[in-house]
């Protein structure tokens, strides 16, 4: 709960000052725009270079975050395609189902529990340019009105963003810095750790604020079994195996994240702009984001309990 509770505290205080008129709509888009840009990839480049490299890198922890992607991915996809009834769900259900939010909470995370970063950037970088080329794959595959959606656009666009991804950047920009050992001036240090302190805390306000909670769950069956598999069953899945492996403390916390996170709202954003189902991707990012901060805190306590962080 140390580590659980002031973030979602935190969420729910955006929440609370949303609805009391402090954030317009272009604020958030400003802010989510300054954390995306700006504040986070700040926050890795200082944690990437101030580390490293070759005494953190592990490429056993990078190829079992990328392996557990792909295999998640198609084992949902696959699932989705045999069960769901209504077609036009798959590439929303199985996108719902296997995209979390890694960067602002997994930062958080292991930020409040060991101090700073620690292995998250590692796991984005062999995870999350595959969320984004699966993303597009499944929804290009499966999107109801394929024909008529502007897919080989929307590809080129989001093959681009991986190379341009701000946060993807900022973890490459520390490597140098890491790999010889370069020592910051006390000025620019200072300045670096002013912008980072406040990635995690604005980021959060940002997704309490844009959290449309209010808004009926619709769809109940498909977006409560997304949610069943992106909360619970990848973790009671994956989380044995990774321990089985070897995998401790701050590996384990980034992993809890590769596995647990709530979806994102990037996920929706992209199902509405390829032709998926946007009505069920935004119902299972409002219930998996509501039910996380349980099984988020229940999943870390266990870990905690077993003696795997």
């Amino acid at each position: 709960m140390n580590a659980t509770v002031p973030i979602f505290a935190i969420i729910l205080l955006g929440r609370v000052l949303r609805g009391r008129h402090f954030f317009a709509q272009q604020t958030l888009a400003d802010l989510d725009r300054l954390s995306f840009k700006v504040l986070l990839p700040v926050l890795l480049f200082r944690d990437i270079a101030a580390g490293r490299i070759t005494e953190q890198f592990d490429l056993r922890f990078f190829l079992f975050c990328a392996g557990v992607t792909v295999v998640y991915f198609f084992a949902i996809w696959f699932g989705a395609a045999k069960l769901l009834p209504d077609k036009a769900m798959v590439g929303a259900f199985t996108q719902g189902a296997f995209r979390g939010s890694q960067a602002i909470l997994g930062v958080a995370f292991v930020q409040n529990l060991y101090g700073d970063a620690g292995l998250v950037p590692l796991m984005i970088v062999a995870s999350v340019p595959l969320y984004n080329i699966f993303s597009v794959l499944v929804l290009t595959v499966t999107a109801p009105d394929a024909k008529n959606a502007q897919h080989k656009g929307v590809v080129s666009r989001t093959l681009g963003g991986i190379i341009t991804n701000p946060i993807i950047l900022g973890i490459l920009a520390g490597l140098p810095f890491s790999l010889l050992q370069v020592d910051f001036p006390p000025m620019l240090s200072k300045g670096l750790d002013m912008i980072a302190t406040c990635a995690t805390p604005v980021a959060l306000l940002s997704i309490g604020a844009g959290f449309e909670g209010a808004k009926a769950i619709k769809k109940l069956a498909p977006t409560c079994a997304a949610t069943f598999i992106k909360l619970i069953l990848l973790p009671a899945i994956f989380l044995p195996i990774a321990a089985w492996m070897g995998f401790r403390d701050q590996a384990m916390v980034a992993l809890v994240i590769l596995c647990g996170a709530p979806s994102t709202v990037s996920g929706y954003v992209m199902a509405k702009n390829m032709g998926g189902d946007h009505v069920l991707a935004a119902s299972i990012v409002v219930l998996s984001t509501a039910l996380s901060a349980v099984t988020l805190t229940a999943i870390l306590f266990i870990l905690r309990t077993a003696g795997l962080i």
